[in-house]
């Protein structure tokens, strides 16, 4: 049997879409979603060969808002699911929920579904920050929300909070989060506010009328977090999540850990054996695929399909593996890759650590510094790979 594999299901609706939010997830669009059901159901079921000698490790739903959609829906993937391979002991399935519209009662469901741990939108406990954000919900409810799912006995627990708002002061950060460790969650993802190119908020700041997020405070924040946080019994194991023992998401070191992963939904990426994939965006588009399809074909809503130049593979494998601050043994490098690390990009290694980013020894890992310049480490062994890629073939 080959090794295990995850699965990753996209549940694109929204009841709003946050202003600065650039993921695939539509607002409006409840007409749609016995449908989309249908269609990932066909999808899941087509995927029956890609499962083949695979044991499902975790299940991952995303979006959008998976917790907005009737858990029947959540129910019929994960039990289609089974039907197609064996889960892994203690599997873990993760679903994303915001407050608010999350009632006990729908998280009953998801929790007899089989659903194992919950994610949930705080991203603030301050109402004006999240009134910024078009967040609906209040910091009542997410308190609610989670109290409710802790009776309700999910095994583990994440709160989603958002740092570097615009206005956004230190102590009021350190406010949030404070709030959020009253709860006491099993889990913390700790985002910095990303302002991307064609949302709501990015043409809020170009207009003047929200000012820009301020990258050296959002470090301060970050670091004061980091501090907050180790004291209070969490461990930081990747660069924006911290778990208490046995809370790491299992899920998401799929990702940063070279796994096979394969796709369901509308929009959503896939890799198997160094292939990546993602599926045709639009709910829509999404479901008329998955009906003009012939019932046995695999990836039914194909977008596209692309299988990374060798340098880029290995900066990616790089750039995914010193997110986890454990890093990697060297080791492990020529083994996935057939040759060393150091003949790879051992300048790059020699640079990043004479500048205090990187320890190379036992093994390779960011810094605590680092760990705030991780995408200008990942982009210089990019760049070396890209320009000693045919010197490293022929050494």
């Amino acid at each position: 049997m080959t090794a295990p594999i995850a699965v990753y299901v996209h549940i694109p609706f929204c009841t709003i879409k946050c202003g600065y939010c650039d993921f695939n997830a539509y607002a409006g669009m409840d007409a749609l979603k016995d449908a989309y059901a249908a269609a990932l159901l066909a999808e899941a079921r087509a995927s029956a060969p890609l499962l083949a000698g695979r044991t499902i490790a975790s299940v991952g739903f995303g979006g959008g808002t998976p917790g907005e959609v009737p858990p029947a829906h959540i129910a019929g993937v994960i039990s289609a699911l089974r039907e197609l391979a064996p889960f892994a002991p203690g599997a873990e399935i993760t679903l994303e929920v915001n407050p608010g519209t999350t009632s006990p009662a729908r998280l009953a469901r998801l929790r007899q579904a089989g659903v194992t741990r919950l994610s949930i939108g705080a991203q603030s406990f301050h109402p004006e920050e999240l009134a910024s954000l078009d967040r609906i919900h209040s910091p009542q409810a997410t308190i609610a929300t989670f109290r409710a799912a802790r009776r309700l006995g999910f095994p583990s627990l994440n709160l989603d909070l958002i740092y570097g708002l615009p206005g956004q002061p230190l102590d009021r950060w350190l406010e949030s989060l404070r709030c959020a460790l009253e709860l006491e969650p099993d889990h913390l993802s700790l985002y910095a506010l990303t302002i991307e190119e064609g949302t709501l908020l990015a043409r809020r700041i170009r207009d003047g009328d929200v000012p820009p997020p301020d990258p050296d405070l959002a470090a301060d924040m970050y670091e004061a977090a980091a501090d907050v946080l180790e004291e209070a019994g969490f461990e930081q194991y990747e660069l924006s999540n911290w778990a208490r023992p046995g809370h790491q998401s299992r899920h998401n070191r799929t990702y940063w850990t070279d796994g096979d992963y394969l796709a369901l939904g509308a929009g959503a990426h896939g890799y198997l054996s160094g292939e990546r994939y993602e599926n045709l965006a639009h709910p829509r588009a999404y479901i008329e695929a998955v009906r003009a399809a012939p019932p046995a074909q695999p990836r039914p809503a194909l977008a596209r399909v692309t299988t990374p130049a060798p340098p880029a593979q290995v900066a990616d494998w790089l750039a995914l593996r010193l997110r986890l601050l454990e890093g990697f043994d060297p080791a492990e490098f020529e083994e996935r890759w057939g040759f060393p690390l150091e003949r790879a990009v051992g300048p790059v290694l020699e640079d990043c650590a004479a500048a205090g980013l990187l320890e190379r020894a036992p093994r390779v890992r960011l810094t605590r510094r680092g760990t705030l310049l991780h995408g200008e480490v990942a982009a210089r062994f990019l760049s070396h790979l890209q320009r000693h890629w045919t010197e490293r073939l022929t050494a």
